[in-house]
């Protein structure tokens, strides 16, 4: 490499994903399904939300295009899921209709029958006591006028009682013939529309038929173009590896032992034997030195630096995990990785990329040497992303679009905010680019998205879309396992599901059992096709983040002591059962838990 004009024997070359075992690279076999229903959903009721991230936030142009033909079925999937919905609701309606007409109608049947039971009494009643109430009798029987008055008048209201019971009774009968009449017309009702559910089913079984044939191809495709990414990837973080270590190698032949940061800061008061370094403008660059050795001047870096980047290059190909806190050792956000290996290296950095910025010396960016960081942007996106510079094209990053840590080309034109050198200490903070308004959040470069809301305090559910592949085709290499099986999540989700785990066990003896957790495409779209009804569509369930699971062993019923652990206890692991699959929350599903990240 040269800097300042001078050959550095230091060649660190790159460009693109994961270094993992081959094993590792085809997308992980999804669980067997043991054919329950609390497998089959994992969404929220109404419309899928769609992966609202543009082209560039993918891993490759192929799996840009993969997303777009996929959201095209999703729309029309999720049409046909729509009438499948009004379709059971008609169902629903209908049958609550019909139990109500039959009740009613039963209702009427018995109060009529009553009645009726009611008016002979009645009847025999009277002519028990009275013979035939008539008024030839009472003309015949009575002593005197005022007793002839007296008996008509009884009689009159006797006969108007009776006739007013009557007329009740065919009332209630008439009542009773016409319920009758509108149970069957629900009855009906209800027939038909068990027929139109079963139809439109039908028809949403035979397009997700059609989808697996549409789609094998720009799946097949992508795979491909994924496999052959990361097999890139890996050769370039190899080559990038075996450079920092040859680089290694000549310090330790040359006896040149790395000084403290401290101690290069003054190019004025460099330890013996060390030169300065110059700019590309001629002057003398702080916090870096030279050294003359068989006739070749070679690179000197402070020892916290050297172990800065020789952790980072360690790193390389461990998933990649978005938020704040991604500080390894299992896998890392861009920031995360910065702030890890140099706190390690004995060189405390603020947390986030942006603050990293504001505090950081600046340095031009034509002067930036192995170690320094360098911030990405555009501008209107933030400072969304950092990385450690490794020569004069290639950087070390923990990379959303990629889903690792990986050997990358350094950022130019708008995309380069610029460069600062950690050797040289922290300043006070600095302006920094701000996001615009409206634009999406950029971090590590990729889109990363919010926790969607439910409307239900502390029943949010998992943000979705991550890292740089579509839903359901996300590398077995991004993804960790969770110590169940052959299950897998996004790493973060892992980690903090097995910490979850063992806090279940100290209260019940045993870990967390588990049905389901990462969900492939082609499995969702199986799952889709077997019950349409009920799954969730193809490519929008947090199953296919690897942000889901579905639980058994208890947990799988509402009201268990299992459940009201997990109510009592998982949010702080970072796991919510969602509001929309809580009791009452319009699709009951307390086997489904989704990560949100932890309080």
């Amino acid at each position: 490499m040269r800097v300042g004009g001078l050959l550095v024997p230091m060649v660190l070359a790159g460009s693109m994903l994961l270094a993992v075992p081959v094993s590792a690279q085809e997308p992980p076999r999804p669980p067997t399904d043991p054919g329950d229903l609390r497998v089959e959903a994992g969404i929220a009721p109404g419309s899928p939300v769609p992966d609202p991230r543009p082209g560039e936030a993918f891993a490759d142009p192929v799996v840009a295009d993969l997303q777009r033909a996929a959201s095209q079925v999703q729309r029309e999937l999720g049409q046909l899921s729509g009438q499948i919905q009004e379709a059971q609701q008609a169902v629903d309606r209908a049958a609550s209709r019909l139990a109500t007409a039959r009740q009613q109608r039963e209702q009427a049947e018995a109060a009529l029958a009553a009645q009726q039971r009611e008016i002979d009494e009645f009847s025999r009643s009277v002519f028990t006591a009275m013979g035939r109430a008539d008024e030839f009798r009472l003309l015949v029987t009575a002593a005197n006028p005022e007793e002839l008055l007296g008996g008509t008048s009884l009689l009159n209201r006797l006969r108007a009682e009776q006739d007013q019971r009557l007329a009740g009774a065919l009332t209630r009968q008439r009542e009773a013939v016409a319920t009758e009449r509108a149970a069957e017309a629900d009855e009906r009702a209800a027939a038909e529309s068990v027929a139109e559910l079963e139809r439109r089913s039908g028809d949403a079984t035979n397009r997700a038929d059609a989808v697996s044939a549409e789609l094998r191809d720009p799946i097949d495709a992508a795979n491909a173009a994924v496999v052959a990414q990361q097999r890139a990837q890996q050769q370039r973080n190899t080559e990038t590896a075996a450079s920092w270590r040859a680089y290694l190698g000549r310090l330790d032949a040359a006896g040149i032992e790395p000084p403290p940061a401290a101690t290069l800061r003054d190019p004025a008061l460099l330890p013996a034997g060390l030169r300065a370094l110059p700019g590309k403008g001629g002057r003398p660059q702080a916090g870096v030195a030279q050294v003359g050795v068989n006739g070749q001047r070679l690179l000197v870096l402070p020892r916290e630096t050297i172990n800065a980047v020789s952790a980072a290059v360690e790193a390389l190909g461990r998933p990649y995990v978005p938020r704040e806190g991604g500080e390894g050792p299992v896998a890392y956000s861009c920031d995360g990785l910065v702030r890890s290996v140099f706190a390690k290296a004995g060189l405390t950095l603020p947390a986030a990329a942006a603050e990293q910025f504001a505090r950081g010396r600046p340095v031009p960016a034509a002067d930036a040497q192995p170690g320094d960081l360098v911030f990405v942007g555009p501008a209107r996106y933030g400072v969304q992303s950092v990385g450690i510079v490794l020569d004069e094209r290639t950087m070390l990053a923990a990379d959303a679009r990629l889903a690792g840590v990986v050997v990358a080309d350094r950022p130019a034109g708008d995309s380069l905010l610029g460069v600062v050198r950690p050797a040289l200490g922290q300043r006070e903070p600095g302006p920094v680019p701000q996001r615009a308004k409206g634009e999406l959040t950029w971090r590590c470069g990729g889109v990363e998205l919010p926790p969607r809301q439910t409307g239900t305090a502390g029943a949010d559910e998992a943000a979705g879309a991550w890292g740089g592949y579509p839903n359901g085709l996300i590398p077995g290499a991004a993804l960790c396992p969770i110590g169940v099986g052959s299950h897998v999540l996004r790493c973060d989700a892992a980690q903090s599901f097995q910490a979850m785990s063992r806090a279940y066990a100290g209260t019940f003896g045993q870990a967390l059992c588990l049905t389901d957790s990462y969900r492939t495409f082609s499995a969702q779209v199986e799952l889709y096709r077997r019950k349409p009804s009920l799954a969730a569509v193809p490519g929008t369930s947090n199953h296919g983040w690897g942000l889901a699971v579905d639980l058994c062993g208890g947990a799988q019923s509402f009201g268990t002591p299992q459940y009201g652990w997990l109510a009592g206890n998982a949010r702080a692991f970072g796991w919510v059962n969602p509001g929309w699959a809580r009791q009452g929350g319009g699709r009951e599903e307390p086997w489904h838990w989704e990560f949100v990240g932890t309080l």
